[in-house]
């Protein structure tokens, strides 16, 4: 088993020496990395919030979680992740996805492909940043992409690149996961125009099993390096699981059975908390747990007792 890995999710801030002094938080209390998303609504701008952050702090990892493809091409996408790398050291991990929300994309006028087209094309811009990431150069021809011995300048420090995060909930976008990234973001099946209680009925213990049988046979050798990610949608230290569970499930559309045991939720005391990413990681591989601000400090519990272990 992987040793547990802990991870902010954050946004935006009312101003920068928020944003510098939270990130420094994060780094004392012992998370591995700050992530930011990729949406065109009220959040700061990934790349340039995560250098700040970066700068703040002298080991903690920063990323995306996760830049939507389709928002930039892999060429110039790739230059900014490089010189993040530069400029953090190596503390970069970095988090790409196929583009789920559909506002971002009649926000910027952009088409909203159908899942398949959008996943082929993550598939393509893949290819494009192992390439560039790694080697320096890319050439390649596919249906979405032409690129010919495009550069990628300044070179990241990390060796062999930055590790990659892709993240998804579907067969096609884990199997690629499993066997082009570093870590693995298993979700719930997110989509546009999902109800919650259609995502919450993706995101039970039985579709998290399927999800990890996905992603084992296509890692085959390599899953034993896998990292891999949970992004939280519930924690609440010091409550009641079995009443949350008799709450959640009837609002969330599954039996109260079933939310007791959905895997991105984390209901208890402390101990019970450790308990339950002690079972989940024995259950489905999830090692690497993310959470919101709201979370950043009561959750410090937890990382300082299970963080590397």
């Amino acid at each position: 088993m992987r040793p547990f890995r802990f991870a902010l999710q954050t946004s935006t801030a009312p101003d920068a020496a928020t944003w510098r002094e939270r990130a420094r938080k994060a780094e004392d209390l012992g998370y591995s990395a700050l992530y930011v998303p990729d949406h065109f609504d009220d959040q700061w701008g990934p790349l340039v919030a995560l250098t700040a952050a970066a700068e703040a702090t002298s080991t903690l990892k920063v990323g995306p979680l996760v830049l939507g493809n389709d928002y930039r091409h892999p060429v110039v996408a790739a230059k900014e992740i490089a010189t993040l790398d530069v400029l953090s050291e190596g503390r970069v991990e970095f988090g790409i996805g196929a583009g789920w929300m559909r506002t971002d994309y009649e926000a910027a006028g952009m088409a909203y492909d159908e899942p398949a087209v959008r996943v082929e094309r993550l598939e393509e811009a893949v290819e494009i940043y192992a390439q560039l990431l790694r080697e320096g150069t890319a050439t390649f021809s596919g249906r979405h992409y032409q690129v010919q011995d495009a550069q990628c300048l300044p070179r990241p420090v990390s060796e062999g690149g930055p590790p990659m995060l892709i993240g998804g909930g579907g067969k096609r976008v884990l199997t690629l996961a499993a066997q082009r990234a570093d870590i693995v973001g298993v979700n719930p099946n997110l989509r546009s125009g999902a109800t919650d209680q259609e995502t919450a009925r993706s995101a039970v213990a039985e579709k998290y099993e399927q999800r990890l049988a996905w992603i084992r046979d296509a890692a085959g050798e390599r899953f034993d390096d896998l990292d891999l990610q949970l992004l939280t949608f519930v924690v609440a230290i010091d409550a009641d699981r079995d009443e949350m569970a008799q709450a959640m499930g009837p609002a969330m559309g599954i039996s109260p059975e079933q939310a007791y045991d959905v895997p991105l939720a984390l209901v208890g005391s402390v101990e019970e908390i450790c308990e339950q990413l002690h079972e989940r990681r024995e259950r489905y591989g999830l090692n690497y747990i993310v959470i919101h601000d709201a979370e950043l400090e009561p959750f410090a519990q937890v990382v300082d007792r299970l963080a590397g272990t």
